[in-house]
């Protein structure tokens, strides 16, 4: 399952990799990138293993907001 946040926090380069980090440690995420000009966060993850609440915490925990995006 490919999930989609939005976060507009994103200030520096160092963010990406942080967020990025945060995430893909997490059993069940196959995988996490960052876009830093648009705030978009995809994630491909293991819906069984990770909602999407485990991943807004993980955002949260690396220092920035974000949201559940449609697109």
């Amino acid at each position: 399952m490919k999930t989609i946040l939005r976060s507009d926090e994103l200030n520096c380069p160092s963010c990406v990799n942080n967020i990025e980090s945060n995430l893909n440690s997490m059993e069940g995420i196959e995988n996490a990138t960052v876009k830093f000009n648009s705030g978009k966060i995809e994630v491909e993850h293991d819906p069984e293993l990770v909602t999407e609440d485990d991943l807004l915490a993980a955002v949260q925990e690396s220092g920035y907001s974000a949201t559940v995006s449609p697109f």
